[in-house]
């Protein structure tokens, strides 16, 4: 099971940090992605990170503003979100790929399980 937290309302320009947390298995085991849904359009993604590594990726949208990251020892995945804008309002998934596979993609048919989500509004 994931549950990610962090989630709330914010000014353009502030900054949030969202949380991912596992229960049942190791995150390290798996490589994560964080999707968004923004209203009215469809999933995406926006950063992974790969299994057992700290090797990641981040969109070309968010690149430079979102850092996602590890915590073994918390067995959670954060997402840094700075400088954000109005349109990275959206409710925010962490999702585990299967442990088979080491890479992260931004492909969401590519993983398994799922978070409920956390909103994230960027508002004046």
């Amino acid at each position: 099971q994931l549950v990610e937290s962090g989630g709330g309302m914010v000014q353009p320009g502030g900054s949030l940090r969202l949380s991912c947390e596992a229960s049942g298995f190791t995150l390290d085991g798996r490589a994560i992605g964080w999707f968004r849904r923004a209203p009215g359009k469809e999933r995406e993604g926006v950063a992974c990170i790969n299994k057992d590594t700290d090797t990641t990726n981040t969109v070309d949208s968010v690149k430079g503003r979102f850092t996602i990251s590890r915590d073994s020892a918390k067995n959670k995945v954060y997402l840094q979100m700075d400088s954000l804008k109005p349109e990275d309002t959206a409710l925010y998934y962490c999702a585990a790929r299967p442990s088979l596979f080491r890479a992260c993609t931004f492909q969401s048919e590519s993983y398994i399980d799922w978070g409920q989500g956390t909103e994230v509004t960027v508002s004046s």
